[in-house]
């Protein structure tokens, strides 16, 4: 997961007395990510999160696409020169660099540089365009990732939003401040093989929007919901991040997401209880996380202080054809799964009361009987 940055000088060392810059090679971070490892969880000592034994969702990546992080190859890079000062405010444009491939030459300025890198931000199959904004203009010390609202009303909002919002694409950030480059190439180190002069910076491309894998469990449900309109929502996440530190932003929104419902999946509630046949509506969105948090800077659930409240809405369908409105209070899980993982609930539908209409018969039935009904589960 974690890699370095790599400067690399001409194998030369420049003549001092005549050059006030160097030519210097950029070799970008590579991203080696899967769940497995980014999913790196431990809720006791010696026990660590196994999510594959959690997600009973039959995925289907041929049509439903990729569960986890795919590695980008495009890259955005900013360099910001502080001159003789390490982490001073940035008071000039940073140089813009849209970078394909992994390396990249140019000259610097002997003195002290930061260096912002991010992905290229790619359209999600089957869209014509991104959902997240980049924001470069409010500050010259922080680069802002944010995202819209959709048309799509929801209830389960901060006061603030009456809409639900995108989800983002994945996006992948890195930040480090005060790298010298000076003409006694200080810190660089020789590569005999390569007969470059190399300098390794600590920087780690980590993701910035985290993988939510969320499931609901219809035991005893026989039918009656017969389907999903492919509609879910899930609420108080956060709508921004600053790449530059990886914090999200207090501004609680819904994130509006894709589902799938699949019958008589394999379900077991422990490892030693019997395979029981469910129906499962499942679904994957990306969010920016919590608000106010950093997710890869917390060591452990523990850490999180967050009183924003989480909410999963998903639209169904009874088999008399009336539509209903899910909704389950993920708080706790939430929280707990501060970078992403996968959310359950398990809902007895002998217990969901089915909706009924008016009148003998569809035909008879009026605008009003068919008004959407919302049921709140306490977990």
């Amino acid at each position: 997961m974690t890699a370095g940055l790599l400067l690399s000088g001409c194998v030369r060392e420049p003549e001092l007395h005549l050059y006030d810059e160097v030519e210097i090679a950029v070799a970008l971070p590579e991203v080696e990510l899967n769940l497995d490892v980014y999913w790196d969880y431990e809720y006791a000592y010696g026990t660590s999160y196994d999510w594959r034994s959690k997600w009973f969702f039959p995925w289907d990546p041929v049509t439903d696409g990729p569960l986890d992080y795919t590695e980008p190859d495009v890259f955005n890079l900013r360099r910001y020169y502080t001159g003789s000062v390490p982490c001073a405010p940035h008071t000039q444009n940073p140089d813009v660099r849209v970078i394909h491939g992994k390396s990249f030459v140019d000259k610097y300025n002997f003195g002290f540089w930061d260096f912002l890198v991010w992905n290229e931000i790619q359209p999600a199959e089957g869209e014509s365009a991104v959902s997240i904004n980049i924001d470069e203009e409010t500050s010259l010390d922080y680069v802002t990732a944010y995202t819209n609202q959709t048309m799509r009303p929801t209830r389960y909002n901060a006061p603030a939003f009456t809409h639900s919002f995108y989800t983002p694409e994945p996006l992948f950030a890195a930040y480090d401040q005060g790298e010298e480059i000076n003409e006694h190439l200080d810190g660089f180190t020789f590569d005999e093989e390569r007969s470059i002069w190399v300098k390794h910076l600590h920087m780690t491309l980590v993701p910035v929007t985290y993988i939510y894998l969320t499931q609901v469990i219809l035991h005893n449900n026989r039918g009656r919901i017969a389907s999903v309109d492919g509609e879910a929502n899930l609420s108080g996440m956060a709508r921004s991040v600053v790449l530059n530190t990886g914090i999200t932003g207090n501004d609680a929104i819904t994130v509006y997401y894709n589902v799938k419902k699949r019958d008589n999946c394999d379900f077991r509630s422990t490892e030693a209880s019997p395979v029981e046949k469910v129906d499962i509506i499942g679904g994957r969105l990306l969010s920016f996380g919590i608000c106010n948090c950093n997710p890869n800077a917390v060591s452990r659930a523990a850490e999180i202080q967050d009183n924003t409240r989480h909410y999963m809405d998903v639209k169904v369908q009874f088999n008399n054809g009336k539509d209903s409105t899910l909704v389950f209070n993920v708080t706790d899980q939430v929280q707990r799964l501060y970078k992403g993982g996968v959310i359950t609930v398990e809902l007895d539908v002998d217990t969901v009361p089915i909706p009924k209409r008016s009148g003998g018969s569809g035909f008879d039935a009026v605008v009003e009987d068919f008004k959407e009904e919302t049921h709140e589960f306490s977990m």
